[in-house]
């Protein structure tokens, strides 16, 4: 099996994981996407150059992944699958941002490679809380949460259709990597001089394939409206949850955990 194969398997795993029944799972979906919400203003919140203060924060994560009993590896390989797009961004820092921040002895740090880790960490943070969301609630009780929170309906229609043509898009990929690999004698990697071709081949194949797929809601009557089930009332837990993360991100937004705990250990020495 190819790793574009298991990382769609990974994909579909997430909408698998969203069927199961726990404590986490049984929230109200609007409730969860609020905390979510607060959870990434929170983290976005704190300074260029904070990293201690971001480490409390994966408590949250962590606690829901084990209350919702979810398979980790599945996470971290979303993870890691997004993080070259953050490198990519926040490698040119050091080169920019040179001035002495942290001082190791006779060797110092610069703010460039400060930020830098702060970032990697805010992104860590944000994907594995938007993933754990997804894992926990399902995309389709997230669109429904969004329209109880009025966001335009267009949107949320936009949403659901282009998280549906992410399997589109992967199938086809899969299915024409396979037929060159079926196909090519010169083993499993694709040449270099045809990813032209095949990226239009496969550019083209997916429009079709969403043309079809368009055509048939249109026969099962389709008017542009997503009509979506299962909908729950919010309940006291409910409001517990809410209240009690909320206060849970305002304190360690307040208090640097990680470094009261270093002077506190510290100190008892």
């Amino acid at each position: 099996m190819s790793k574009i194969e298991s990382y769609w398997l990974d994909l579909k795993q997430l909408d698998e994981m969203a069927s199961k029944a726990t404590m986490i799972h049984l929230i109200n979906p609007c409730v969860k996407l609020l905390t979510t919400v607060i959870f990434l203003i929170v983290v976005a919140s704190f300074s260029k150059y904070e990293i201690s203060g971001l480490f409390p924060m994966m408590i949250y994560p962590m606690i829901v992944i084990i209350l919702g009993e979810l398979p980790i590896n599945p996470i971290l390989n979303r993870v890691l699958l997004a993080l070259p797009f953050v490198l990519f961004i926040g490698i040119f820092n050091p080169i920019f941002d040179r001035i002495p921040l942290v001082y190791v002895g006779p060797f110092f740090i610069s703010g460039g490679w400060v930020s830098f880790i702060s970032i990697l960490l805010r992104f860590i943070l944000a994907v594995t809380a938007a993933l754990v969301l997804v894992a926990t609630t399902g995309i389709d009780a997230i669109g429904m949460a969004l329209l109880r929170l009025k966001v335009p309906k267009v949107l949320v229609v936009q949403l659901l259709f282009m998280y549906r043509y992410l399997y589109v898009l992967l199938e086809e990929f899969i299915r024409t990597l396979r037929a060159y690999s079926l196909r090519s004698f010169h083993g499993e990697g694709i040449q270099y001089g045809i990813w032209g071709s095949l990226l239009g081949q496969l550019l083209l194949r997916t429009i079709d394939r969403a043309q079809r797929i368009y055509q048939a809601m249109l026969c099962r009557g389709f008017d542009g409206e997503v009509r979506l089930r299962g909908q729950k009332k919010l309940v006291g837990m409910d409001v517990i949850y809410l209240l009690g993360w909320s206060a849970v991100f305002i304190i360690l937004r307040l208090v640097n955990i990680s470094q009261w705990l270093g002077t506190l250990l510290v100190g008892g020495y």
